[in-house]
């Protein structure tokens, strides 16, 4: 598990399929784990297969909000209960930071990336301010610095246009 800057907030990002680095994150903000997390990777290919189901107008709304700070909630087919909270959709971005899109490159595939911060504070938006709240917690700290937006990413339903956040 590492902590890495993400557009408007620093975050812990893990392995989606690695059950015991999810459970790590959950321990670790004190957050229950029937919560879903975010999902994020390197750019829209890695979320093809997600998007299959979803109609070619809506699909090209999210392709064409990419990268960005901007969260989908689409049809899970196959993420597990662990990273959906036991929900059948999941959320997915690919984000407007480079070196946070470079992690899930150089991974390999799709990583967890939620706020660095206890559930109910505020998340971190400064590397030392992670440091000093997660580094004896997780095996890394990338060094870098959040891109320009502000707090966390926006999130819509893909099959309504609705906004949750």
């Amino acid at each position: 598990m590492i902590a890495h800057a993400c557009e408007g907030v620093w975050g812990l990002a893990c392995d989606p399929w690695k059950h015991d680095a999810v459970e790590r994150i959950h321990r670790i903000k004190d957050r229950p784990p029937q919560k879903s997390l975010i999902v994020i990777g390197h750019d829209a290919s890695v979320f093809a297969k997600d998007l299959e189901p979803v109609p070619a107008t809506t699909r090209k709304t999210i392709q064409d909000s990419w990268p960005g700070h901007v969260t989908w909630i689409l049809p899970n087919h196959r993420f597990p209960a662990w990273i959906t909270g036991n929900r059948s959709t999941v959320a997915v971005r690919v984000p407007d930071h480079s070196q946070a899109r470079r992690l899930c490159r150089e991974f390999g595939g799709p990583l967890v990336s939620t706020s660095a911060n206890k559930s109910g504070s505020s998340p971190a938006t400064e590397e030392a301010e992670t440091r000093c709240l997660f580094a004896d917690q997780v095996d890394m700290v990338v060094s870098g610095q959040i891109g320009g937006a502000t707090g966390p990413s926006e999130i819509y339903v893909a099959s309504t246009g609705e906004r949750i956040r």
